[in-house]
C-alpha cells in the first residue's frame, strides 16, 4: 500500500491500493475514490466493539474499502490540522478518542479505559482511549500542527490532555493534579495534567478542541429570555 498526504490546511490522505488490498475508516470518513473500490460497512468486530468506539468519539459502524483492481481512495480530516501516519508494526500505539482517521485492514482498533478512577473522574478525555495493534499503517487526525517527541528512559513530559494525540506502548500514562491553590483557581489550566514517562514516541497537537469550542462559545450571542 502506498499513500500521499495532500493539502495543508485541511489535509487528506490518498491511498493507492492494489487488487485485494483494503483500508477501513469510520462511517462517513471517505473523501473520494476511483473506479475499482468495493465498500463494506459493519461494526467491525461485533456490537460491543462498535459501542466501545461510540464512547471513544468514533462511529459505531466502520467502512472497509477493498480494491477490485488498482485503485485509489482518500480520507480527509474534519478540522484544520495534520494527518500523521503511524507504523503499528513497530508496536502497539495508544491514541486519544477522535484521533483515528483510517488504517490498513490488518490493524485492530479497540477501545480501552484507563484503570485509574482518578483519571476517569478528573482527567477528562484521558479516561477513554483507543489502542492500535497488528501490522500496517494507521493514519491519525491531528488538530492544528503535529509535534512528535521521543522521550528518553525516565524522561517526563506533562501536557494538557486535550493536546495529546497518542503515544507508544512503552510510554507510561498517568494523570496528576496541579499543585497550589492559586494555580488551581487562577492558572487557567484546569485541575489535572497528563504525565507521560519515557521511553517512547509521543505525538502532540497544538490545537485543543475543548478550549477552542469554549473560545468560540464566548463569542456566541446569549439568549436574554
Amino acid at each position: 500500500m502506498n499513500y500521499e498526504i495532500k493539502g495543508n490546511v485541511v489535509p487528506a490522505v490518498e491511498v493507492s491500493l492494489s487488487r485485494g488490498e483494503s483500508v477501513f475508516t469510520q462511517s462517513g470518513g471517505m473523501f473520494y475514490q476511483t473506479e475499482g473500490i468495493k465498500m463494506d460497512t459493519n461494526t467491525r468486530g461485533g456490537l460491543f466493539k462498535g459501542i466501545g468506539r461510540m464512547f471513544a468519539g468514533e462511529s459505531m459502524f466502520m467502512a472497509t474499502y477493498t480494491a477490485t483492481q488498482d485503485a485509489k481512495v482518500a480520507f480527509a480530516s474534519t478540522l484544520p490540522g495534520s494527518i500523521i501516519p503511524v507504523d503499528v508494526s513497530e508496536g502497539r500505539f495508544t491514541i486519544q478518542k477522535g484521533a483515528f482517521l483510517a488504517a490498513e485492514s490488518s490493524i485492530e482498533l479497540r477501545t480501552t479505559f484507563n484503570k485509574k478512577l482518578g483519571t476517569g473522574f478528573f482527567g477528562g478525555e484521558g479516561f477513554i482511549l483507543q489502542e492500535l495493534s497488528g501490522r500496517g499503517i494507521a493514519f491519525l487526525e491531528v488538530d492544528g500542527d503535529a509535534i512528535e517527541m521521543n522521550l528518553a528512559p525516565g524522561e517526563v513530559l506533562k501536557v494538557d490532555t486535550g493536546n495529546l494525540v497518542g503515544f507508544e506502548d512503552s510510554v507510561r500514562y498517568e494523570v496528576e493534579s496541579v499543585k497550589g491553590l492559586g494555580n488551581i483557581l487562577f492558572g487557567g489550566e484546569g485541575l489535572f495534567l497528563t504525565r507521560l514517562t519515557g521511553p517512547g514516541k509521543v505525538i502532540l497537537q497544538t490545537m485543543n478542541m475543548n478550549e477552542f469550542v469554549l473560545r468560540i462559545d464566548s463569542y456566541m450571542p446569549k439568549s436574554t429570555t
